[in-house]
């Protein structure tokens, strides 16, 4: 069970991809995000060459639990690409990912100029592991599984 993680933005689109037992995230590749449309059509491109079952999307909460305007772009983002793909989108609260990513980075002595390339992928993997390693992981696949459950009874 294959799984893409995104860390959006308005520049740029941070990509993970889970391995194939769906336990372990990887960065895949940052997306540029300017133009949604083209944005939306390459990560149709990879859940098609990776055989991804779904995307999760990181949802920009603020601190306080309050959605701004982040989180409306998000939205508006997440419906053009559940129209893009033919898998379930996901959101997922990605309070301080972006942070926890460039204080890792910064751990490891990465260079300025590369933790730009790449902090965006590294938000994007933090997100999906956190989905990961959550209940609504082991929900998801119980609902691949069988279909005609439904976990609201």
């Amino acid at each position: 069970m294959r799984v893409i993680g995104l860390d959006t933005g308005t520049r740029r689109i941070g990509v993970a991809l889970s391995d194939t037992t769906g336990r372990l995230a990887s960065p895949v590749e940052t997306v540029a995000g300017a133009d949604v449309q083209a944005a939306c059509q390459r990560i149709a491109q990879l859940v098609a060459q990776n055989h991804a079952v779904a995307i999760v999307v990181g949802l920009p909460i603020d601190m306080t639990g309050n959605e701004g305007p982040a989180v409306r772009r998000t939205r508006n983002f997440t419906r053009v690409l559940t129209q893009a793909t033919q898998v379930p989108v996901l959101e997922w609260d990605e309070r301080l990912s972006s942070a926890q990513a460039e204080r890792s980075l910064l751990a490891n002595d990465m260079r300025r100029d590369r933790r730009k390339e790449v902090l965006d992928q590294a938000a994007a993997v933090l997100i999906l592991q956190a989905w990961l390693d959550s209940p609504a992981r082991r929900a998801f696949q119980a609902r691949l599984k069988n279909p005609l459950t439904d976990d609201r009874s």
